[in-house]
């Protein structure tokens, strides 16, 4: 990777990091990860990207975990802001693709405003990347012919989403940051037209050594997740692809 060309000053990317696996970086994202004069980096940037930072660079951790944020996200926007003023390179490194569900729009709205120059470079989102990796293709000709991506955690703190919409036959449904909300979201799947027995699944840790797939349906998915303790941060993929994990667990059954 040549890294002898340097990179703009003054200037952000907004760096999809993927989910987690760092064999699944772009090769973009990669060098610039390299070449950054200062990296703010999320809780979800997968074991081992880091290391591919320059040593003197500028490493920041802007984390938010469950009900533990490291730094409020206005702070994070005026923090890209400053450094990019101080004439830095900087890259804002976010788990997954920034522009699912990683505030990343947010971001570089305070950007614009402030007149800074960014660019976006896109990751494979957790819910393409996990479910990959626990065989669930999240669409397919007999199961489904269409998928979902939606939030299991509003910026308000509720789960008022349009259950209709979603409760749909022929369809999957990945929910992020939807473990707490677990019950709310089984029981407004069915209350809306799903039978209790819709293949459901937890998917932890997705693409790396300890991934942990939780298989259950619409029905006892709340109790699996009690009963194994399971923690974010997780997706819950809903529909009948999830049945496909069987025959398709490619990644958890190789051999060690």
């Amino acid at each position: 990777m040549n890294t002898t060309k340097q990179l703009q000053g003054g200037k952000v990317w907004l760096v999809g990091a993927g989910p987690g696996d760092p064999e699944l970086l772009t090769i973009k994202a990669a060098r610039l990860i390299s070449m950054a004069d200062a990296i703010v980096y999320d809780h979800l940037v997968g074991n081992g990207i880091m290391d591919l930072a320059r040593a003197d660079a500028r490493i920041i951790y802007a984390g938010k975990e469950s009900s533990k944020h490291t730094m409020p996200q206005d702070s994070i926007n005026h923090l890209l802001v400053d450094l990019a003023k101080e004439g830095l390179a900087v890259v804002r490194l976010k788990g997954g693709d920034p522009f699912i569900f990683g505030r990343g729009g947010e971001e570089l709205e305070t950007l614009a405003a402030s007149g800074i120059p960014f660019e976006v470079i896109p990751g494979v989102t957790a819910a393409a990347g996990c479910a990959a990796y626990a065989g669930f293709p999240l669409t397919h000709r007999d199961h489904a012919q269409s998928v979902t991506f939606v939030t299991g955690h509003l910026k308000d703190g509720t789960v008022n989403l349009d259950w209709a919409a979603l409760a749909r036959p022929c369809h999957t449904v990945v929910f992020y940051m939807g473990i707490g909300a677990a019950e709310e979201i089984c029981r407004q799947m069915i209350n809306h037209g799903l039978p209790s027995m819709t293949p459901a699944a937890v998917i932890r840790n997705g693409t790396q050594a300890d991934q942990q797939t939780l298989l259950a349906t619409l029905g006892t998915l709340p109790h699996r997740i009690a009963e194994s303790g399971i923690k974010p941060p997780a997706l819950i993929v809903v529909g009948s692809v999830v049945s496909l994990h069987e025959k398709l667990n490619w990644f958890e059954s190789r051999p060690a």
